[in-house]
């Protein structure tokens, strides 16, 4: 990677059953770039990645999300997955710590495939012009995002991708923000 984020910390927040290389792409593509980086999961220990729909590596949760402040973090990623998407939506304190960071902290926050689903729990999907897996297009227009098909769409602070095909723009555009640089 071309930017420096050295001194940025990012903090990527997921649950079991997130999609695997939406996590640990981002994660090694910040860490490469010097970036210090946290997983906070709900529950302490491992949380268990899926390949789709096979059973994936585990992540060593670094912090727990109900004790995590977003005030330490430069960046929040939130991979997909089906599940980790569904049930993280549901978790009041991923609605707390994402509307912490991007809403009123106006920090980079990066997310992919099913991971929107947050934003539309946080009520930040509104007015706001994203991407996502394009199953669940119709719950962001419904939550009043402007839904396109694109690789990766930069709304100010928000980037969002459609799938992990998508990773390497993903990635680029996470860094870029935490560099300051205009992706």
């Amino acid at each position: 990677m071309q930017n420096d984020i050295s001194g940025k910390k990012a903090a990527i927040v997921a649950m079991d059953y997130f999609e695997e290389s939406e996590l640990f792409s981002p994660l090694e593509a910040l860490r490469e770039a010097g970036a210090e980086v946290d997983v906070i999961a709900p529950k302490a220990g491992e949380i268990k990645s899926l390949r789709h729909v096979d059973p994936g590596k585990s992540v060593k949760v670094d912090k727990l999300l109900g004790e995590a402040d977003p005030a330490d973090y430069d960046a929040l990623v939130v991979p997909g997955g089906v599940v980790n998407a569904d049930t993280l939506r549901m978790v009041e304190e991923a609605r707390s710590f994402i509307i912490k960071i991007m809403d009123e902290d106006e920090k980079p926050t990066a997310v992919i495939c099913h991971g929107p689903w947050l934003l539309v729990s946080s009520h930040l999907a509104r007015g706001r012009k994203l991407t996502s897996f394009y199953t669940i297009q119709d719950d962001m227009v419904n939550a009043g995002a402007e839904w396109v098909d694109e690789e990766v769409v930069i709304d100010g602070n928000l980037i969002t991708s459609r799938r992990p095909a998508d990773l390497p723009a993903f990635n680029k555009a996470l860094i870029g923000a935490l560099a300051g640089a205009r992706v």
